[in-house]
């Protein structure tokens, strides 16, 4: 850093002590001309000099609090000078004034500070022109030129620092905003994952439960379906483990071995594995297509395998019927998805058992809602008569983010 910028960040620092050294060199400046050489100051005029110099030059200790009141007593008192001393002893009094209207274009609002500062200016330069015709000519038109660059350095300076101001103001709004898309970046990735993990990996884990009941039930009285319930979990766990290390895989550190960035996503042309391992399971299955089949984007395609997976997964947990009707509508619009419960057993007055209720607290819904919503779907889930329950959701078959732009 240079020595000027060390001195600039001293004087902002300390800046009433910066404006005290200024009034003081002005000061003995003007003094040190007054009373030199020849044609110095009489003995009988020295007092008032003496003093209006001090008022002159001292007031600009106070300019930055109080600008106006800086410009006014300075000038006055440099008028008060140059009556007693004469323009070719007190000229460096006009220094005073000068800084003054410097701070008046630098400190007051802009289009008062102006006018009030080329007023002054011109009220001072008529001012000589009537009491010392002398200064009409050069001295005079100098003094308007020092005044108007004054007001210029005054008004540049506040222009410097708005600009600077509305710097930090930019780069503090663009770092809350960084702040802000980063934490909403990081809070939609851990509401994907916790996604990716209930629907993946917690339908494997509903199968493990459900069979471990029959299998407990079928150990004593029917071996081989113990055997069979043993298998089924086997394998639901091996998936279960492959879905839970490939999403856990994502939240490896930047170099760490073996780290997949992306999981392989499931879409519905891995609907029938699903609904094989489901129809083995115990959860029969009535499936049916109407319309011409579209092939999916990549996001609706795995919404949509997620929203069958998880509803077919509920219905499995807590129906007593263990069955379920799956339709896919394929229109001009987008895919249809429905997915019955039809409801309990017929009990012997002929009343329907309800199916089990979906426990309390659960984000199955909930996820399966937020998937389709993200799409620009729509999506319901509710009881219907008889304690069925239905499961809608339409999607588009592209998502609105990645959807082309519509014919004129």
């Amino acid at each position: 850093m240079s020595a000027l910028a060390h001195v600039r960040q001293a004087a902002r620092r300390h800046a009433h002590l910066a404006d005290a050294a200024i009034a003081l060199a002005v000061f003995v400046a003007t003094l040190l001309t007054a009373f030199a050489g020849r044609s110095a100051v009489a003995g009988d005029h020295r007092a008032v000099v003496i003093v209006a110099a001090a008022l002159g030059c001292g007031v600009l200790v106070g300019r930055r609090r109080h600008p106006l009141v800086a410009l006014g007593v300075s000038a006055g008192a440099a008028e008060v000078f140059l009556a007693e001393c004469g323009s070719s002893n007190g000229v460096l009094i006009l220094l005073a004034p000068l800084v003054a209207l410097y701070t008046v274009a630098d400190l007051v609002e802009r289009r008062p500070g102006l006018i009030l500062g080329c007023g002054a200016v011109a009220a001072l330069a008529l001012v000589h022109a009537v009491h010392e015709p002398a200064l009409l000519g050069p001295q005079n038109l100098a003094f308007m030129a020092l005044g108007g660059l004054a007001i210029a350095a005054g008004d540049s300076s506040r222009n410097r620092r708005a600009y600077l101001a509305e710097v930090e103001r930019r780069a503090e709004r663009a770092e809350r905003e960084r702040e802000l898309d980063a934490r909403r970046r990081i809070a939609e990735e851990r509401l994907r994952i916790a996604r990716d993990l209930h629907d993946a990996v917690g339908h494997h884990l509903a199968l493990i439960s459900v069979q471990s009941n029959v299998a407990g039930q079928a150990l004593v009285s029917d071996t081989a379906a113990a055997s069979q319930a043993i298998a089924h979990m086997k394998s639901a766990s091996r998936k279960a483990l492959g879905e839970l290390r490939d999403t856990v895989s994502l939240l490896r550190q930047p170099g760490d071995p073996v780290a997949p960035t992306t999981i392989p996503a499931p879409g519905l042309d891995g609907l029938d594995e699903l609904l094989a391992t489901l129809r083995t399971s115990g959860l029969g299955v009535d499936l049916r297509v109407d319309g011409t089949v579209v092939p999916l984007a990549p996001a609706t395609d795995l919404t949509a395998y997620r929203v069958i997976q998880e509803s077919l997964t509920n219905v499995f947990k807590h129906s007593s019927r263990r069955q379920a009707r799956l339709t896919l509508n394929y229109d001009r619009h987008g895919l249809r998805i429905i997915i019955d419960d039809p409801g309990g057993e017929r009990a012997a007055d002929g009343r329907a058992r309800a199916s089990g209720p979906v426990p309390a607290g659960g984000h199955g819904i909930v996820g399966m809602r937020e998937r389709v919503l993200a799409l620009g779907g729509h999506f319901t889930a509710g009881p219907r008569r008889g304690g069925a329950f239905q499961v809608t959701a339409d999607l588009p078959y592209q998502p609105l983010d990645l959807a082309p732009e519509a014919a004129p």
